[in-house]
């Protein structure tokens, strides 16, 4: 079986990240399954200190991965993005919307993220 695919982290220090055991805690599933859904796009990680963790924000309040966070990634793969490039993009405020693209996927504005996305985030 293939490693699991984690980013260098380029996010700022204020995100906060999950380590992969507490991925699975909260999904209530085991870590080679979160080991899984990196592999299949459903969720990004990335490294820092040596540790590798999913952004505590891609879950919603009731424990799951937020609902149109893999359709997003998978427009942005689609499109050749990096997972860099995906995770830059998606923490990267947008006055538009308001606020960060991940902040919105939590809300009614999730299709428009996904839109834009697709037309072309850089």
């Amino acid at each position: 079986m293939s490693a699991f695919p984690c980013s260098d982290d380029v996010l700022p220090e204020s995100v906060t990240l999950l380590p992969l055991p507490e991925v699975a805690d909260k999904l209530g599933i085991s870590v080679t399954r979160v080991h899984q859904m990196l592999r299949d796009h459903q969720l990004l990680a990335l490294r820092r200190d040596g540790v590798a963790g999913v952004p505590e924000i891609f879950f919603d309040p009731a424990g799951g991965v937020t609902k149109h966070l893999p359709g997003l990634i998978t427009v942005m793969k689609d499109a050749k993005y990096t997972d860099e490039e995906i995770l830059e993009w998606i923490f990267t405020d947008d006055d538009s919307l308001p606020g960060k693209p991940i902040e919105a996927l939590h809300g009614p504005l999730a299709r428009e993220v996904i839109r834009r996305a697709a037309a072309d985030p850089f």
